[in-house]
């Protein structure tokens, strides 16, 4: 497990060592989140106005998936199945899981904890922020499902070489936080930062663990990720290529 909370501070010490293009990426994800902010609104009432067309079983996957002690019962599994069946690839998958989630769960709620905006279902805008306010109302930005899932999504997918089982998994990483927007628990910008620390931790912390372990999932060249944004009028969108 020690090398579960060096991963961890592998990645938080990461900033220290930025260049041009790292600070570019966060240009980048900075500029997505303020797009999605923009249109806050109109997703909002797109989304949470359809909700009753939204079948009960999504909406109540993307609220237990997202749950901290749900996350940890499978990336836990996952990491002792390695453990006590010494296959180092399942292992490796395992400290990936778990310190990705405590990565991105702790800087979450740090961020959440300090701005404290107001859930939109509290009515007070997208724009109304309260920070350290210890309330449930004031800890939307960013989300907690998002990131627990996505997180879970992104090292789960990267496991796979097809493409089918991976779109599977960003799927099912992606329903919790939709559901979230449509439960009016989230903004989109909320969201989509999430998922952007999701991709980047993960993506950070898996390179750290190619200096601790011999064997990788899918053996070979690993194939690049990445997150493109386009705007266009008053839309905005993402695409993950993968």
């Amino acid at each position: 497990m020690a090398t579960v909370f060096k991963g961890v501070y592998y990645v938080y010490t990461r900033p220290l060592y930025w260049k041009g293009n790292d600070y570019i990426k966060l240009g980048g994800v900075a500029a997505g989140t303020l797009g999605f902010y923009l249109v806050d609104d109109e997703i909002r009432s797109a989304l949470s106005s359809n909700k009753e067309e939204v079948p009960r079983f999504l909406l109540d996957y993307g609220w237990y998936a997202g749950q901290p002690q749900n996350n940890y019962a499978i990336t836990g599994a996952v990491y002792l199945t390695g453990l006590f069946s010494k296959n180092e690839k399942l292992r490796r998958t395992g400290v990936l899981l778990i310190s990705s989630a405590t990565a991105t769960g702790l800087l979450q709620q740090f961020i959440k904890s300090g701005l404290g905006r107001a859930r939109p279902n509290k009515n007070f805008g997208k724009n109304h922020f309260k920070p350290f306010d210890p309330s449930p109302a004031y800890s939307s930005f960013p989300s907690g499902h998002g990131i627990l899932t996505f997180t879970t999504a992104h090292v789960l997918a990267k496991q796979f070489k097809s493409k089918w089982i991976k779109a599977g998994f960003y799927t099912l990483g992606a329903i919790p936080g939709i559901s979230r927007i449509v439960e009016d628990a989230h903004w989109a910008s909320d969201v989509f930062l999430s998922w952007a620390i999701s991709y980047f931790i993960v993506e950070s912390i898996d390179r750290y663990l190619d200096t601790k372990y011999n064997e990788k999932y899918n053996a070979g060249k690993p194939k690049k990720t990445a997150f493109n944004l386009s705007f266009s009028g008053n839309r905005i969108g993402i695409q993950f290529v993968f």
